[in-house]
């Protein structure tokens, strides 16, 4: 029988009285060595184990996975999709993706998708220019989720997610964007304790960094989103 050598193999101590504790990681180019909490442990190897999935396997694939998830949560609402888009998101940020390179990868894929619609005949242009400007909206709101996805990770006050990479995950510019953003409500979550901000406060926020602020449902599923990221990467109160 053949035994298959993956990158990370997981000692495990047995008990007979107990289910089996992990109780190191050794992992090969990255070493693993979480003292944090037992949540912490349980959110890498579950983010190690997806890691492997096909979807994974190229920064292609990741990107239309968290396209094909944001659609969803567009079109089928916030509460049935919205912790699958931000679940691939923290994956996204644990195998060493950047907003700018997730970017990249849509922009090529709508790019090419405009140059196959221009080639089927005459008259076809303005469609193209059209379906073009529609994906690269999408393209750049659907990457502002990610950003925001990973400027709240960056925002936990302990490192609750493994990143195999050291290049930033965050564009220099979403960082002086949303930062103060992400950081004001991360605050009200783990101080606080509080699961909801005033929209007002945080359109303030907003006035005081860019200049100007978006309109209260837009600042409303923002905050939801970063609310929601912390409930997945770092929950503090039990499930019900």
């Amino acid at each position: 029988m053949k035994h298959v050598l993956l990158p990370c193999q997981l000692k495990i101590q047995i008990s007979p009285r107990s289910r089996p504790k992990f109780t190191q990681w050794d992992c090969r180019p990255w070493q693993f060595h979480p003292q944090q909490s037992t949540h912490t442990s349980s959110v890498t190897r579950k983010l190690v184990q997806s890691s492997f999935d096909d979807e994974f396997r190229s920064s292609q694939q990741i990107a239309l996975g968290l396209h094909r998830r944001y659609k969803s949560v567009l079109d089928g609402g916030f509460t049935n999709n919205l912790r699958e888009f931000i679940n691939a998101g923290v994956t996204a940020y644990a195998v060493g993706c950047t907003d700018e390179g997730l970017r990249k990868e849509l922009l090529n894929v709508g790019q090419a998708g405009a140059e196959l619609d221009g080639s089927t005949g005459a008259g076809a242009g303005a469609n193209v220019v059209l379906k073009s400007k529609i994906r690269a909206e999408e393209v750049e709101e659907c990457i502002l989720w990610v950003s925001i996805v990973f400027i709240t990770i960056l925002c936990t006050p302990q490192p609750t997610i493994v990143r195999w990479s050291s290049t930033p995950a965050v564009s220099a510019e979403a960082q002086v964007h949303w930062r103060g953003f992400c950081a004001l409500i991360a605050n009200a979550y783990y101080v606080r304790g509080m699961a909801w901000l005033p929209v007002k406060t945080l359109q303030m926020e907003q006035l005081a960094v860019v200049g100007y602020a978006e309109e209260p449902s837009l600042v409303a599923d923002r905050m939801r989103l970063v609310f929601a990221t912390l409930e997945v990467v770092s929950p503090q109160w039990p499930k019900r």
